[in-house]
C-alpha cells in the first residue's frame, strides 16, 4: 500500500457532511459516528426540536449543525443546499441520503395515497436533492479523492420480508437501481455514489416491528447472526465508503443485515 498509512485509511476527519434524516435511528446513529470521527456534519429532518437537541448534543464532541428540510419537497433540496453553502463554502465531501419514510397496511387495504407518499420522499426526493447538490460535490471532488454520496437502501428491497410495506420495498430497490444507475454517469466527475442496506436496526421506523416480542423474534430468526444491527455496524460501513478505504468501489450496495439477504 503506498500514500495511504494505515491509521488514515478510514479517516474522514475534515470532511464536510450532509446526513439527511440526520435527527433520528439509521441518520442519528451516523451524524454521531461521523462527528466523532472528526467530520463536519450538517444533519437535516422536518423537525427542528429533534434537530436541535441532537445537534447541541454532538456539538460538544465536534461539528454539527442542521437545517430543517423535508427532501419530499422541492423546498426542502433548496434549503439545504443553502445550507451547504453557507456552513461549508459551497463544497460538500460526502452525501448520505438517509431520509424514508415507510407504510404498512394490508393488501386489500393498501392506500394509493402511501405510494405517491413513498415514492417521492424515497426515490424522487434522493435523486433531486443529489443534483442539487452536485455543484458542491464537483468542488470537493478529485480523481485522488472523490466525493462521496452514500444512499441508504434496505434489506426490503433486497428481498420479501413477510412485512405488508409494499411501496416500501419497491422504493428501496429504486433506490438500489439508482445508485448504480449515478454512479455510472458521476464516474467521469470523481464522485462515486454506493448504497447500503441495512437490515433490522432498532429505530422509530422500525418499532412497530421489534417493539413487539413475537415479531421481533421472527424477524431476527431469518438473521443468520441472530441480532439486530448496532450503530457500530452502520457507521462502520459508512466510514468504509467515504474514506480512502472505499475510494475505488462505486455502484455497489453493500448489505449490513447479519447475512439476512443471502438466508432468504
Amino acid at each position: 500500500m503506498t500514500g495511504s498509512p494505515t491509521d488514515t485509511l478510514f479517516s474522514v476527519a475534515g470532511k464536510s457532511v450532509v446526513v439527511t434524516g440526520g435527527s433520528s435511528g439509521i441518520g442519528a446513529m451516523i451524524a454521531t459516528g461521523l462527528v466523532e470521527a472528526g467530520a463536519r456534519v450538517l444533519i437535516s429532518a422536518r423537525k427542528a426540536d429533534a434537530l436541535a437537541e441532537l445537534a447541541a448534543a454532538l456539538g460538544g464532541k465536534g461539528s454539527c449543525e442542521y437545517v430543517v428540510a423535508d427532501v419530499g419537497t422541492p423546498d426542502g433540496s433548496v434549503a439545504i443546499a443553502e445550507a451547504v453553502a453557507t456552513t461549508f463554502d459551497d463544497r460538500l465531501d460526502i452525501l448520505v441520503n438517509n431520509a424514508g419514510a415507510t407504510w404498512g397496511a394490508p393488501i386489500d387495504d393498501f392506500p394509493d395515497e402511501a405510494w405517491h407518499k413513498l415514492a417521492n420522499v424515497n426515490l424522487i426526493g434522493l435523486f433531486r436533492l443529489t443534483t442539487t447538490l452536485l455543484g458542491p460535490l464537483r468542488r470537493a471532488a478529485t480523481a485522488e479523492a472523490p466525493a462521496r454520496v452514500v444512499n441508504i437502501g434496505s434489506l426490503a428491497g433486497l428481498r420479501a420480508t413477510g412485512v405488508e410495506n409494499y411501496p416500501y420495498s419497491a422504493t428501496k430497490a429504486g433506490v438500489h437501481m439508482l445508485t448504480r444507475h449515478l454512479a455510472h454517469r458521476l464516474a467521469r466527475e470523481d464522485i462515486t455514489v454506493n448504497a447500503i442496506a441495512p437490515g433490522y436496526f432498532p429505530s422509530r421506523m422500525s418499532a412497530f416491528a421489534l417493539d413487539d416480542e413475537a415479531t421481533r423474534s421472527e424477524l431476527l430468526s431469518s438473521v443468520p447472526l441472530g441480532r439486530t444491527g448496532a450503530p457500530e455496524d452502520v457507521v462502520g460501513a459508512v466510514r468504509f465508503l467515504t474514506s480512502r478505504a472505499g475510494a475505488y468501489l462505486t455502484g455497489s450496495v453493500l448489505e449490513v443485515d447479519g447475512g439476512a439477504a443471502g438466508a432468504g
